[in-house]
């Protein structure tokens, strides 16, 4: 499957010349260790993949007593693996680096020493357990790979043309007219349960069927339970527990995360590790209220105040609707047939969510329950700066909406109240693009232009 994140390997290797090595982080499942095997095939002379999940101790123990001896240490990883290495024509790949971080600390020698080429794949590369007592090496360059997003779903799908036209029409602000928008839209919803997880896209090109997609996603799920239960050591169980809270927790029209739910005493000091391990392990999108909607969103953040969305909404589709243990073909129906009442407001706040950090976006909202003042009574979904800041004008407020018939009272407070701070007001709805009364009204599956 053709991925995005391919192009910046190939910069990678291009700019970086043996300079720095990559660490790729991204949730399990997710498709790191097959694009980069892919791109070690296509770009390189020979490679070696060394995955940590698997191999022996005889092989992490040469990273221990071999450091200072590197011709050995390559020598013994030649003929372990019986694969030559050429001389700025190979690669070597760390995979699943954070099981054995003593190889990632190794990465400083290597690179310095220059003569072949490394890439690390790994989850979870911030937690404690898997940063202690080693030195994180400056030479590493760090990128994100997120599921699939709405386009590299369409190539999947053998549609490489259609995203032109989107891109076309949201330049020109122009709607795409109600026949191609209905088409799109389509497409979107039949991404939208499938999600992003390379497994269950293949599955649902293979087969079409979607209680088999669904029973990948559910093993997904249960390998992500696996790993709280093996990783989160210390505090799992509070792991465990914000995890299946998610789905009630954006079912609530206030979607902001109540740890009261949990537990009546729950306070965030006590869960900010557990928080803190799903977005490591990029299992979740966290997105904090923004006390003040200026310039240096990240300056008025309050860590306190918070919204948990799932990193893929293919998953959360299947962690939500898990009372019979597996989603029926009648719910999926309803969702590709736009007749799910119940659930689809969290379902499409969710995409956007995902469809925002994927393209980059950190995610922020704006909420104010202030009891005196009415005007300034209002939450907003999220909030994004512009790319080029100025001394006004820097801020976009976003509303989402899954149905036909909606208010707006909160996105016209907050023009009124910050228009100061003011740039261009968006509603992302799954209808067609248009603008009215300074609003700009974007179809869902433009998102990821914003």
């Amino acid at each position: 499957m053709k991925r995005k994140v391919y192009e910046k390997l190939i910069k990678w290797k291009n700019t970086s010349n043996g300079k720095t090595a990559l660490l790729i982080d991204g949730a399990r499942r997710v498709g790191k260790s097959y694009i980069v095997e892919k791109f070690a095939k296509e770009n390189y002379k020979s490679y070696i993949v060394i995955d940590f999940n698997k191999v022996s101790d005889d092989i992490k123990n040469l990273f221990e007593y071999y450091l200072n001896d590197l011709d050995n240490l390559f020598l013994y990883l030649s003929n372990y693996f019986n694969i030559k290495l050429y001389k700025r024509e190979s690669l070597i790949i760390f995979d699943e680096v954070q099981l054995y971080p003593k190889a990632r600390s190794a990465i400083k020698y290597l690179v310095e020493d220059g003569r072949y080429d490394y890439i690390e794949t790994g989850s979870l590369m911030s937690i404690k357990k898997n940063v202690k007592d080693i030195l994180i090496p400056s030479e590493e360059q760090h990128i994100e790979m997120h599921p699939m997003d709405f386009e590299e779903f369409l190539w999947a799908i053998g549609n490489d043309t259609i995203m032109s036209l989107i891109e076309k029409c949201y330049e020109e602000k122009k709607p795409l007219g109600q026949a191609m928008h209905r088409k799109v839209m389509d497409y979107f919803r039949q991404y939208m349960i499938v999600g992003g997880m390379p497994q269950a896209v293949e599955e649902y090109i293979n087969s079409k069927d979607f209680s088999k997609v669904d029973q990948i996603k559910r093993n997904i799920l249960e390998l992500y339970r696996q790993d709280i239960g093996k990783h989160a050591e210390g505090y799992n169980l509070k792991v465990e527990r914000i995890f299946d809270e998610i789905p009630a927790q954006l079912q609530k029209h206030e979607k902001k995360f109540k740890l009261a739910s949990i537990s009546k005493e729950a306070r965030f000091r006590d869960y900010e590790d557990a928080i803190f391990w799903l977005k490591d392990a990029m299992i979740i999108n966290t997105c904090y209220n923004s006390t003040e909607p200026n310039i240096g969103l990240k300056l008025n953040m309050d860590f306190t105040t918070f919204k948990c969305y799932m990193a893929d909404t293919g998953l959360l589709i299947s962690h939500s609707f898990d009372e019979n243990g597996i989603v029926t073909e009648e719910i999926y129906k309803k969702i590709l047939f736009d007749k799910l009442e119940f659930n689809e407001g969290m379902i499409i706040e969710n995409m956007v969510a995902q469809m925002l950090v994927a393209t980059g976006h950190k995610l922020y909202f704006y909420s104010n329950s202030s009891r005196e003042d009415a005007s300034s009574r209002m939450e907003i979904d999220f909030l994004i700066a512009k790319s080029k800041i100025s001394n006004r004008h820097n801020i976009s407020p976003i509303e989402v909406k899954s149905g036909k018939n909606y208010t707006l009272s909160s996105l016209k407070k907050f023009m009124k109240k910050y228009k100061e701070q003011l740039y261009i007001p968006y509603v992302i709805h799954t209808g067609d693009l248009k603008q009215q009364d300074g609003i700009t009204y974007l179809p869902i599956y433009m998102t990821s232009l914003l």
